[in-house]
């Protein structure tokens, strides 16, 4: 049973990640490989908008994906998106990354490799790691224009579409978490944590909510 004060803890971490950018068109889109299926989802419906005319889908599996998605996140990313319209010709695979640093310093790799210009990137990650996907790519690929994207959803709705609640608050502590030590470990920019916010993430953590904290000096993941 999740208490009263973690659901609302959730809820001020989930409000914390969202970066409340203005959606514009961008040179590229990047997709980044995770369990949830609804980044492809919302990269796609980003295409038909026509806010991009090209997308990096980034993932290989981890400990979450390597049943559900046997072929590689940014496959089955790939073919998500092609099932919901988006032609072969606009979408480049990245199938080698393992955590947030790898898929932006791999796609900005795959990019250059191919003479992409590259001035604006649409960043789209699942809603409760814009924050988070935000500081790494600003710190790993600089002299670019970040927008953050991610699904129009509530806590509560993307919960129900996940289909498990411990799950997602374990992965939101562990987003929170390295928002707070990866800055000094150079795997983000740093940025000001508002004390309400602290608080939230300790009451999670000394509530269990742990599965996904990293070791302070482990390497990024």
């Amino acid at each position: 049973m999740i208490s009263a004060q973690a659901w609302a803890d959730a809820q001020k971490l989930w409000d914390f990640q969202r970066m409340g950018h203005e959606r514009r068109p961008c040179s590229v889109a990047v997709g980044l490989g995770s369990h949830d299926l609804g980044v492809a989802d919302t990269t796609a419906d980003l295409y038909h908008q026509g806010l991009f005319p090209l997308v990096v889908f980034t993932g290989a599996t981890s400990r979450t994906t390597h049943e559900r998605m046997p072929r590689g996140e940014a496959e089955h990313y790939r073919e998500r998106a092609v099932e919901l319209g988006v032609p072969e010709h606009a979408i480049l695979v990245e199938p080698n990354a393992r955590n947030t640093g790898d898929n932006i310093r791999f796609s900005h790799v795959m990019l250059e490799d191919r003479h992409v210009p590259v001035s604006s990137v649409l960043l789209v990650s699942k809603p409760y790691e814009e924050r988070r996907s935000f500081a790494t790519a600003r710190k790993l690929w600089p002299g670019v224009e970040w927008v953050c994207a991610s699904a129009p959803m509530t806590l509560p709705e993307y919960i129900d579409s996940i289909g498990d609640a411990r799950l997602v608050l374990d992965m939101m502590v562990g987003a929170q978490q390295r928002l707070m030590i990866y800055p000094r470990q150079g795997f983000m920019i740093e940025q000001e944590i508002p004390n309400d916010i602290r608080g939230a993430f300790e009451r999670l953590r000394d509530s269990g909510f742990t599965s996904r904290l990293a070791p302070e000096t482990a390497d990024q993941a």
